[in-house]
Parts: C-alpha cells; structure tokens; sequence
C-alpha cells in the first residue's frame, strides 16, 4: 500500500482511516488523499513575476549590508579598537 518513500506513507494511511471511519458511520461517501504538494503547471508569468521578485528583494538587501559594515568600521575607529 505504501511506497518506501515515508511521504506517501502518510496520505494513503490517512485516506485508509477516513475511509474506514466512514464506512463505519453507514455513510456512502468516501475520502480521496493526493500526496502531491502542489499543484504542478507551467505558468511562465508567474515564474517571471517571482524571479522579478526576489532579484529586487536581492538588490535592496545588497544595497543595505555594505552601510551596515561601514558604519561597524567607524564604530571600531571612534573607540579606537
């Protein structure tokens, strides 16, 4: 039932308990588990818009650290270290 990999392991075991609760209540519906993450799709804008994304997120933090070294350097002039 379960493949060796432990992340299919849990859905099937899930569906398996749902399933067995179910049946138990006399019901006729029963359960259906994916073990897939997401939902998997080529969509190019949405990669494009997250690639944009971060690489601005990147240049701002770069264009952050350099101060921040700076102004440690003066710091450890001004007591003379």
């Amino acid at each position: 039932m379960c493949s060796p990999e432990p992340i299919n392991c849990f859905p099937v075991l899930v569906n398996i308990l749902s399933n067995t609760f179910l049946r138990l209540s006399n019901s006729t519906a029963r359960l259906r588990v994916w073990s897939r993450l997401f939902y998997v799709a080529e969509n190019t804008e949405l990669k494009i818009y997250i690639f944009f994304g971060l690489l601005t997120y990147l240049l701002v933090l770069a264009a952050g650290l350099p101060p921040l070294f700076a102004m440690s350097s003066v710091e450890d002039y001004k007591v003379k270290s």
